[in-house]
């Protein structure tokens, strides 16, 4: 009985119906960015004080800008930035309509007046913010003794993609990638509407949840779906570009936020598309991989059909040997316990979950450890973007000449290497501080691009949405615990968090050398090919060094 590669090698394994297909399902993976990064734009942190009314009419009097009202109101508690920072919690208690203070810094000519001990108390009466936008931050006043309520604003989301990632790839794997992908869209932009008219902190943070709980399941659904439809030669290309998708998000996004600075009509923006994608209903089918493993052939030879006809090339002879469906009983129901019941498989998913933990927490970690590299925040994040696309390039131009696993290990010690050396660089070479830090990102994210790559070419069809989505969900769980990687380490040492970066990263380096290498391999189908993929890949490797000794001699 031939199989679907077989097929598609006759019908077209990249044809117009594919490409088609194809580019539709980019824009998915394009939205999603909104959802996972979107706290940069949505919860920006502006400079802030203390609100005073009397402050406000002597400012307006005086024709203060925002950074006098900063310099002549707040207290600065130390001199030390993470003290004077804090200091914006905090006010003078001073009679602000009091009629001797001047114009020029009135706290120390109120001092020097004979007034010498000036107390200082917590902000009474909200905060004033400089800027023109909102976000939630200014919206819910998150800061101060609130600053954490922002944190937990990102984590809920991650915490939603750690469980949908589990459940959503059972219920793809058992019900379809189609429906799975589908419902899981409309309750994406339902409580993506819901969180741009949230009336309070708690409903926020709730309907967050929710959307973190589907939408990284409709990402991974979507790019399983394409990847089941391309034949061997283009399966590496396809999901290196879906994920390039994901990076041109990130550029019209920044786009997006600048137009938009008000943090309600980013949200509604960036979330409509959503609804346009249910249409997706009448021009994407089910994934005939899935259909044949769960033996609805009749079903499957009807795309097939479909997708021979729209790549202008004949139905072959050979779709004629797939017989109608069987018994409810033969077909293969994903079981979590399949990931870890025979010995290969379960090689791949320990490894595959340690990495997925790697890329997050060191992906992640690196742009907050770097932090900002100017004033424009949409600039900063617009170039972070970019550091992207050359992690695209080489992925592109080495997985079919050289393979999967060596530039992949690469990509991880390099990383490994440069966080390393990062660390121990003077404060005075800031640039090749910058330099070390933007090989690192690259490094990284060839990495993320990678795993998402070989993921789906280490389990069999009936279970690899499954196997994807629980490995995948060590990656929200290192999403979790960054800012405490980061923020907690650093008061140790600042340049702690780095080491770490470079410990996790060199390991996953050494541990992807143990993976076997899938260049040249059909999608596995069953079980049994994929304990064999070792064996093949030993196999290929006798076969390429008999040949050399053979040439040479």
């Amino acid at each position: 009985m031939p199989t679907f590669d077989d097929v598609l090698e006759d019908i077209g394994q990249f044809g117009l119906y594919q490409k088609q297909l194809f580019f539709i399902m980019c824009f998915i993976s394009a939205v999603f960015c909104p959802i996972y990064v979107g706290i940069v734009f949505l919860g920006f942190v502006p400079n802030f004080r203390c609100s005073n009314p009397a402050v406000e009419e002597l400012s307006s009097k005086c024709g203060w800008t925002f950074e006098e009202e900063m310099n002549y109101t707040i207290s600065l508690l130390d001199e030390s930035s993470d003290v004077s920072y804090y200091s914006q919690c905090f006010q003078h208690d001073l009679d602000w309509n009091w009629t001797s203070l001047t114009c020029g810094d009135p706290i120390s000519n109120n001092t020097a007046s004979g007034s010498k001990n000036v107390t200082i108390t917590s902000c009474t009466n909200g905060w004033v913010y400089d800027t023109t936008g909102s976000s939630v931050v200014t919206e819910f006043n998150l800061v101060c003794d609130d600053s954490w309520k922002l944190d937990l604003f990102q984590s809920f989301v991650n915490v939603g993609f750690f469980l949908g990632s589990i459940y959503i790839g059972y219920l793809a794997d058992r019900f379809g990638r189609k429906p799975c992908l589908l419902i899981a869209l409309l309750i994406t932009a339902v409580f993506g509407v819901l969180v741009a008219f949230a009336p309070s902190y708690p409903w926020l943070i709730t309907f967050r949840f929710v959307q973190g709980l589907v939408s990284k399941g409709a990402w991974l659904s979507g790019y399983i779906l394409v990847a089941e439809y391309v034949g061997l030669d283009h399966r590496r290309t396809v999901g290196i570009v879906y994920q390039v998708a994901f990076t041109v998000g990130l550029l019209v996004f920044a786009g997006v936020a600048y137009i938009l600075p008000n943090w309600r009509w980013l949200q509604l923006a960036v979330t409509l598309p959503n609804f346009v994608f249910l249409t997706y209903y009448w021009c994407v089918p089910e994934s005939p991989r899935w259909l044949l493993s769960q033996n609805r052939k009749d079903e499957a030879k009807v795309i097939i059909e479909q997708i021979a006809k729209k790549n202008k090339k004949p139905v072959p002879d050979t779709l004629q040997n797939l017989t109608g469906d069987k018994v409810t009983d033969d077909k293969q129901v994903p079981s979590f316990a399949d990931l870890v019941r025979t010995p290969q498989i379960r090689k791949h998913t320990l490894i595959l979950m340690y990495i997925w933990f790697t890329c997050a927490v060191v992906y992640q970690g690196l742009i907050m450890h770097m932090g900002s590299t100017g004033e424009n925040i949409y600039l900063d994040f617009f170039i972070s973007a970019m550091v992207e696309f050359p992690s695209a390039f080489i992925i592109i131009v080495t997985v079919d000449r050289i393979g999967r696993r060596y530039p992949w290990s690469v990509g991880c010690f390099i990383t490994g290497l440069a966080s390393l050396i990062t660390a121990f660089i003077p404060e005075g070479l800031q640039w090749l501080k910058v330099t070390l830090g933007c090989v690192s990102r690259m490094g990284i994210t060839l990495s993320y691009e990678m795993i998402c790559l070989v993921n789906a070419e280490l389990y069999p069809t009936f279970i690899r949405n499954l196997g994807i989505m629980v490995c995948s969900s060590m990656c929200d769980l290192g999403g979790i615990i960054t800012p405490f990687v980061v923020y907690r380490l650093a008061h140790i040492w600042r340049e702690l968090p780095l080491i770490v970066f470079a410990v996790l990263a060199t390991l996953s380096g050494v541990l992807v050398l143990l993976l076997p290498e899938t260049k040249g391999h059909a999608l596995p189908e069953s079980i049994e090919d994929v304990e064999n993929l070792h064996k093949i890949s030993n196999v290929n490797k006798t076969k390429v060094t008999y040949l050399e000794v053979k040439t040479k001699g």
